[in-house]
């Protein structure tokens, strides 16, 4: 079984700060770990995701995340928050066993 828990429900940042989403994970296995990204009036879109390798994952439009396996932890930053950031923004995980389900859970970021 695996989890995923978002530490803050909503940020509030300004123009030029370092954004911080936290997101805490259980999982019985190796996890593959994601962040997704949803504008407003937009669908889902995948901002990045861990796997495997390197523990610090670049994603798109300036976001990374680290993948702490000591702290279950794959928390999202970025080094200068931007107005279009404002968004909903979801972490998930998923077992890297076949035909285990994912947990997808979310918070919101305001600009």
């Amino acid at each position: 079984a695996q989890s995923v828990t978002q530490l803050d429900s909503q940020v509030s940042v300004s123009e030029g700060d370092i954004v911080l989403l936290r997101c805490n994970y259980s999982s019985s296995f190796s996890p593959n770990l994601f962040w997704y990204v949803q504008y407003p009036n937009q669908g889902l879109q995948l901002l990045l995701k861990y796997t495997s390798g390197p523990t610090l994952v670049k994603g798109i439009n300036g976001f990374e995340a680290e993948f702490k396996k000591s702290e279950t932890s794959f928390h999202l930053t970025k080094a200068s928050a931007h107005v279009s950031d404002a968004a909903e923004y979801f972490c998930a995980v998923s077992d890297t066993v076949p035909e285990t389900a994912g947990e997808l859970n979310t918070n919101l970021l305001r600009c």
